[in-house]
């Protein structure tokens, strides 16, 4: 499937470079390091926008500061050659409502004296943001240092979500799956929280546009999916029209209502008003990085949306089915992004299909990839606010086979942490519903960074 999104290495990304009024520290170092600076963002694929003068005063802020939002910025890294105005940070917070992403850079090695004083001056803006309420995320080190390139690559990432989160529009189509009301949604919530709108849209007016769709934009897209050479089981290609319909319909409405992420209320009504479930359609989007959910599961999908701007892919929305001390087994009905399931044509590999339960077309069966390291996470809201939690493990291959989707994970417990079915009880206490995100790398620091970014209550 062919993915559309532009990567995050090239959307400009605002620069600050704190200056001072009165002569101080050593300048020539304050070159240096601004230069390599700016080398290790470029050399990292970042375009940066507002560096070109060192910002001094308030007046001096709001000139870069409206270039840093005329080149569709939405992440700021501020640097401090050396030590500045700590009042400036408050300036900073007034017109830039999300995190900053504070860099702090070494002192010139082996002059004798203290040099730029960079760390104190960010420590200095971390705490007085921090007293403001102003997310910011805070490295320190050497530009050419990899350690400190990926912890940059992961801020700039949490400061680019919070900033996707605050502009964008949720989708749902329908409600939340009968008796499934720990999915349901408080759009009031969300907006607080995350800045996010929520926007309902009428199953039977869905149902209604995917009827209309074009014959033949639903002839060219049969085509594009017999081109990805699924297996079928119990289906024929001529399936694969009323599957298009429901692609082509929600890629419509997402277009037309300028939505970041979509779900669908999926049973049981839609297999009954239009003969098919979903899923084929939900795959291809999950696939081409469009942030998806099924049942109804609007914070599922936000979770998606979230796990694909930190640069860990849309994931895969499942149930937790079963789980001992130290696995669980992850399960849901044939809907997970084809690029994570084994390949086509291989033993286990993505294969078209009838749904177990109401048995009519078009789910996708297949396991997720083995030996790979996953990120389990969840956003949600309970007692009136929202949760995050995030945990890491490895998949394996699973003991038994089901039809629909599945993935065994090894989990991985650090110390005092307790074991699986621990974990699960001290979750489903905290009200964290049946639905979980998996994604594939080890990202569970950089969820906790960003539930801290956007005051979400942290639970293990």
């Amino acid at each position: 499937m062919q993915k559309s999104e532009t990567t995050a290495a090239q959307k400009p990304i605002g620069v600050l470079i704190l200056g001072r009024k009165r002569p101080g520290f050593d300048q020539e170092w304050n070159q240096i390091i601004c230069g390599r600076a700016l080398a290790a963002l470029k050399d990292m694929g970042y375009a940066t926008v507002g560096a070109e003068t060192p910002v001094i005063d308030d007046a001096t802020i709001a000139v870069a500061l409206d270039k840093i939002r005329a080149a569709g910025c939405q992440a700021l890294v501020m640097l401090h050659p050396s030590m500045g105005n700590g009042q400036l940070a408050l300036t900073v917070a007034q017109q830039w409502p999300d995190p900053v992403v504070l860099w702090a850079t070494p002192e010139r090695p082996g002059d004798g004296k203290v040099s730029s004083c960079s760390l104190v001056g960010q420590h200095l803006w971390g705490s007085t943001l921090r007293q403001a309420g102003h997310a910011f995320e805070l490295v320190y080190g050497d530009p050419d240092d990899k350690t400190l390139r990926a912890e940059m690559v992961r801020a700039i990432a949490i400061a680019r979500t919070v900033a996707v989160l605050r502009s964008a529009k949720a989708g749902v189509i329908g409600t939340h799956a009968p008796g499934f009301i720990d999915l349901a949604a408080d759009p009031f919530l969300l907006q607080r929280t995350m800045g996010t709108q929520l926007h309902p849209l009428s199953l039977p007016q869905f149902v209604e546009r995917v009827h209309a769709i074009a014959e033949e934009s639903v002839r060219k897209d049969v085509e594009r999916v017999l081109d990805l050479k699924l297996p079928m089981r119990d289906v024929t290609k001529d399936d694969l029209p009323m599957s298009s319909r429901c692609y082509l319909a929600m890629r419509e409405l997402m277009a037309e209502e300028s939505l970041d992420a979509i779900t669908i209320q999926c049973w049981p009504e839609l297999p009954n008003m239009i003969g098919q479930w979903p899923y084929l359609a939900v795959s291809r989007l999950g696939t081409e990085s469009v942030a998806v959910a099924i049942e109804g599961d609007v914070d599922g999908s936000i979770g998606s949306l979230m796990s694909r701007e930190l640069g860990a892919g849309t994931g895969y929305l499942s149930d937790w089915l079963e789980h001992d001390r130290n696995t669980i087994f992850f399960w849901h009905p044939g809907m997970a992004p084809m690029d994570m399931c084994n390949p086509v044509g291989s033993e286990g590999g993505p294969t078209l299909a009838k749904h177990f339960n109401i048995v009519k077309p078009m789910v996708v069966d297949g396991s997720l990839r083995s030996n790979e390291d996953v990120t389990i996470t969840r956003l949600w809201r309970c007692d009136g606010r929202y949760h995050m939690t995030a945990f890491e493990g490895r998949s394996v291959a699973p003991r038994r086979k089901v039809t629909g989707n599945m993935v065994l994970v090894e989990v991985n417990e650090t110390a005092g942490s307790g074991d699986v079915p621990a974990r699960f009880d001290r979750l489903v206490h905290a009200g964290m519903p049946h639905h979980v995100l998996l994604s594939f790398g080890k990202q569970q620091e950089t969820f906790r960074r960003l539930a801290r970014a956007l005051n979400v209550e942290w639970s293990e």
